[in-house]
């Protein structure tokens, strides 16, 4: 009988018995000789795959097949990975995943062919899936090890989903950074007001206290939608759409806002007032995101402009602005945690894209030029 330790240990669960390593070595060796190594990769919870020189599956456990819901893993064999998991830039090329120009900045790409150098390594990468008719964004982090196996050189990759972990991060974001900004505003209106005598000057600080509270609702209102849109359980109330009314309320979101303080912006209101079937929130929603990224992207003193376009179909929204966004960000810029602002940001660009294609069942679109600088278009059917 072998030897165990802690046996009379105390334990809030599980028991507290283990072996001697000296046992344990014993037991790896002849687990080495005996099992069949597929039976040991099939019980690992995380997804894993062994790719041949030329990026295709050789390999996969059951977690992945689980995860594709497929009958067996022959399905995939011969695929690529961002072909298997039906990566919506897989298809950008004839020849397939890790050939088209979006994916010169995919972490999968990057670490596997690291690996096939030799160089074991992890990378994250962010990824958009289409399952049925809908489009699911995920954060995944490779992590690729090289493998010889009689005489031929492969890959082994762990992918682990940290679409939670990133999410997480950017809600943390915005709750402890944006909205404590805006509590702090609130705060010092309060503080000012308290401290006022003068009937005119109490009189304005409350209307700053309306418009502050109204941004610090209007925050948590935009994640909790976004949540909700990610789960498939946000709600579309259409109605009635004056353009003209929703500019003007745009415009005023931003008359004290801070991201255009130092910002021109220029409403170019048309002199029809168009009208559209759509749901006023989200639309507005998406507007004030493309405002917002469009002013943080440009500097003191340089102009941002807002206008609006219709044809038979359709009503397009643009904003545009002089910054030249560099092509390898333009490729990512709709991603769901790419940003060129830092940790847990991102999210901006996404919610335009995933509010307007999958709720508002219109188009969102971007233009980069020297001549005009960066323009965003948002397109939505009249009725």
């Amino acid at each position: 009988m072998c030897e165990t330790l802690f046996q009379n240990s105390f334990s809030s669960f599980a028991t507290p018995e283990r072996y001697k390593k000296e046992t344990v070595i014993v037991q790896s060796k002849i687990l080495d000789k005996r099992v069949d190594m597929r039976l040991v990769l099939d019980s690992l919870p995380n997804v894993i795959m062994v790719l041949n020189c030329h990026r295709q599956i050789v390999y996969c456990n059951q977690a992945l097949v689980d995860l594709l819901e497929l009958p067996s893993s022959l399905d995939i064999l011969g695929a690529r990975p961002g072909e298997a998991f039906s990566c919506v830039n897989a298809c950008n090329n004839e020849a397939g995943c890790g050939t088209s120009e979006t994916c010169q900045n995919c972490g999968a790409v990057l670490a596997i062919l690291a690996g096939q150098k030799g160089n074991k390594n992890s990378k994250e990468c962010r990824i958009t899936v289409k399952q049925g008719e809908e489009y699911r964004a995920l954060d995944l982090k490779f992590t690729v090890t090289p493998l010889s196996l009689d005489w031929q050189e492969y890959v082994i990759v762990f992918v682990t989903d940290i679409s939670a972990e990133k999410r997480r991060a950017s809600l943390e974001r915005v709750f402890f950074h944006d909205i404590l900004n805006t509590a702090g505003s609130l705060r010092g209106f309060i503080e000012l007001l308290g401290n006022t005598r003068d009937p005119q000057t109490a009189k304005e600080l409350f209307c700053d206290l309306e418009e502050v509270s109204k941004s610090l609702i209007e925050e948590i209102l935009e994640q909790r939608d976004l949540i909700g849109a990610e789960c498939n359980e946000l709600m579309v109330h259409k109605r009635l759409i004056q353009v003209r009314e929703l500019l003007g309320e745009v415009q005023k979101h931003f008359s004290s806002h801070s991201v255009t303080r130092d910002i021109i912006l220029n409403i170019e209101v048309p002199e029809e007032d168009i009208t559209l079937h759509s749901d006023p929130v989200l639309l507005r929603r998406v507007l004030v995101n493309m405002v917002k990224n469009a002013a943080e992207a440009s500097k003191s003193g340089e102009m941002v402009r807002i206008g609006v376009n219709k044809d038979e179909a359709q009503v397009s929204f643009w904003v545009n602005n002089s910054a030249i966004i560099p092509r390898d960000v333009q490729l990512q810029i709709f991603q769901r945690s790419f940003s060129t602002k830092g940790l847990g940001r991102g999210l901006g660009t996404y919610s335009m894209k995933i509010l307007t294609e999958r709720y508002l069942k219109g188009t969102i679109s971007l233009h980069v030029s020297e001549e005009r600088g960066t323009t965003f278009t948002a397109s939505y059917p009249q009725n």
